[in-house]
């Protein structure tokens, strides 16, 4: 564990979830590949469901909508009901078509379980402190095993914007009903969990699960107050 500064009395956790207590990739890569074969159910050619013709639905959906950015499930739906609406499907068929599709990806997203050894860190912290996950992400924290650790869990969407906004941070304060002086959040990326963090009064922890921890290769605009070498050390701490 490295000390960039020294950190006042934990009295709660906030986690990042992708990337930060599990590798997200090659979920995120398995469920997207997937997803789009299944999409090809839904056209006259299954060819024409592929990943260009998505990334050019994607890209205008953005064009036209882009406070989506901060909402992943509602800009996949719109994006799915543009592009199944240009196969030729409408109406009713249209929007249970929708439905399957997001259905099918929210599942395939979520389809693997946290590690026993995660987990087992998760446990040894709650009974400590309270724990509140607060991800830019939509994996479902039920069936991937980790709910039961977390007092709720704040999703970016449009009424909660992505990290480094302060909005997911400060309903956790709320939530918590602590100052925010006294939470440590523990996240993979400098930007979104240690800025955002820094940014709402909280402490931050750095810790990635997906890659080497080297500053020199992050981008770098605010150190946090600990670096990890494993996420078990946080249950070293006072």
């Amino acid at each position: 564990m490295i000390y960039y500064r020294n950190i006042g009395q934990i009295k709660a956790m906030t986690f990042d979830l992708d990337d930060t207590l599990y590798d997200n990739y090659p979920y995120i890569i398995r469920a997207e590949h997937a997803l789009i074969e299944f999409l090809g159910s839904f056209a006259d050619d299954p060819s024409h469901s592929h990943p260009g013709y998505w990334r050019d639905h994607r890209r205008a959906t953005l064009k036209k909508k882009p406070e989506l950015h901060s909402d992943m499930g509602m800009l996949r739906r719109e994006v799915l009901t543009s592009g199944i609406q240009a196969f030729g499907h409408s109406g009713h068929a249209l929007k249970s078509a929708v439905d399957e599709a997001f259905d099918f990806f929210y599942f395939e997203r979520s389809n693997f379980q946290v590690s026993t050894e995660v987990t087992d860190i998760l446990s040894k912290l709650g009974e400590r402190w309270p724990l509140v996950a607060i991800t830019n992400g939509n994996v479902n924290l039920e069936q991937i095993g980790i709910a039961d650790y977390f007092q709720k869990s704040f999703h970016a969407s449009l009424a909660f914007p992505m990290k480094p906004n302060s909005a997911m941070f400060d309903a956790a304060k709320k939530l918590l009903g602590l100052p925010a002086e006294s939470i440590l959040h523990v996240g993979d990326n400098l930007e979104k969990d240690v800025l955002g963090a820094k940014k709402a009064g909280f402490m931050s922890a750095w810790y990635a699960e997906n890659r080497a921890m080297s500053l020199s290769g992050e981008d770098v605009t605010v150190l946090p107050d600990l670096q990890l070498q494993h996420l078990s050390e946080l249950c070293d701490l006072n």
